[in-house]
């Protein structure tokens, strides 16, 4: 996977606040929240770019996803 794109983002409190609580409504961080929000627009737009890879769904990886698997080698 590409290394993600680091941006600062100035926000009026309020919105953050408000984005924040959604963020937490829909178990996503809210930076996740943020990133949901834009592709949407851009989506609505119709600006996606072609090859952008889907966003995981909200709330916490299930188990058996291989997301969180533990690195394979010896520990001893």
């Amino acid at each position: 996977m590409p290394e993600r794109k680091k941006v600062l983002l100035r926000l009026d409190p309020a919105v953050h606040d408000a984005i924040a609580r959604w963020a937490a409504d829909e178990l996503r961080s809210t930076n996740a929240q943020i990133e949901f929000l834009l592709r949407r627009a851009l989506a609505e737009a119709d600006r996606m770019p072609r090859g952008v890879g889907r966003m995981r769904g909200p709330g916490r990886p299930r188990a058996d996803s291989g997301d969180d698997e533990e690195p394979t080698g010896s520990t001893d």
